[in-house]
């Protein structure tokens, strides 16, 4: 007993660090470059081409999704950005959001030390406002891969479970429990990004038949429901803003909704391009860059999809969302 809630406070306190990383490598690099990025944001008035590029590259740097949705909501109500215009910028972050699993497959647990520590020096060593906050990044980034270690010391005795490994064995073999899984997993700590790299850490301990304990088909239906329990974060921030902002918000569902339910119903042909995309080699080794090339693959090709159709977008959610209630 004393031992299950040892790991039980171990998988939390990781999952906080990670959590608490995000936020702070997100308010720091905001701290360093957020003045800028807010104007290109703000500047976007041209072609629907460079929306997604301005949202991608903002996500990007920020290293949150929610934050720059939030953000374009603000936009929006504010009059600064179109509803057109901001759909596509929403595109964009959820290819910008991609980066971070991109980020976290490189597998640096081994040197988070080093990571922390070289964060740490520059706190010290700079003296600008900017260059602390870069300091304070490297910093947050050497706390997400702490979480993450945490997390899978923490996970690594389900590996060994007989009864956890016949669940996993059903969500193999049923795509929708593993759709169910990320989408409540992403619901309850509100952050996809949190809830991919656990996917990712989890993906690559070995079974009792020493393979990965979910696999390639078995992760990708999880991963589609985080992508889908992202998007009530920026439902949450609409309810209080302005009617375009509310259909930008549901432009934002949609777009994942549609994107989950497409993939998920062509698991096969989805799992064997990923595989075609990403390094070969032992499953355990390479399945979590598998996860993420499966991330950004899902975002690039349902932006790519809906892009050209932003004008249907745009009316179908201002029917979704009327300008007043029908009576």
């Amino acid at each position: 007993m004393e031992q299950n809630l040892t790991r039980i406070f171990t998988l939390f306190g990781g999952l906080a660090l990670f959590l608490y990383g995000m936020d702070a490598l997100s308010h720091s690099l905001e701290t360093a470059a957020g003045s800028r990025l807010k104007s290109l944001l703000a500047a976007v008035t041209g072609s629907p081409v460079r929306g997604v590029l301005a949202g991608a590259a903002v996500t990007a740097v920020l290293q949150s999704s929610s934050a720059v949705t939030v953000m374009v909501l603000g936009f929006v109500s504010a009059g600064l950005l179109t509803l057109r215009q901001a759909v596509p910028v929403i595109f964009g972050c959820n290819i910008g959001t991609t980066v971070t699993a991109q980020l976290l497959a490189f597998r640096l647990e081994d040197v988070r030390g080093l990571v922390l520590l070289a964060g740490l020096l520059l706190c010290f060593a700079c003296a600008g406002r900017k260059g602390r906050a870069i300091g304070r990044a490297v910093f947050a980034f050497g706390l997400l891969f702490e979480g993450i270690a945490d997390m899978g010391t923490a996970m690594e005795p389900l590996a060994q479970s007989p009864v956890f490994v016949h669940w996993l064995g059903r969500v193999r073999q049923h795509s929708w429990l593993g759709l169910l899984a990320g989408l409540g997993m992403t619901l309850t700590v509100q952050s996809s990004s949190a809830t991919i790299a656990l996917l990712q850490n989890f993906a690559a301990r070995p079974g009792l038949d020493g393979s990965s304990l979910l696999g390639l088909a078995g992760a990708l239906p999880v991963l589609l429901g985080d992508n889908i329990g992202t998007t009530i974060t920026a439902v949450l921030a609409s309810l209080s803003a302005s009617r375009d902002a509310k259909r930008v918000a549901a432009a934002h569902a949609v777009f994942n909704l549609t994107g989950a339910a497409v993939f998920c119903a062509g698991l096969p042909l989805y799992v064997r391009l990923t595989a075609a995309l990403s390094p070969k080699g032992p499953e355990l080794a390479v399945i979590a860059r598998q996860i993420a090339n499966a991330h950004t693959l899902f975002n690039v090709m349902c932006t790519l999809v809906w892009l050209p159709l932003t004008p249907l977008m745009v009316r179908f959610v201002c029917r979704l969302v009327p300008d007043r209630a029908v009576r």
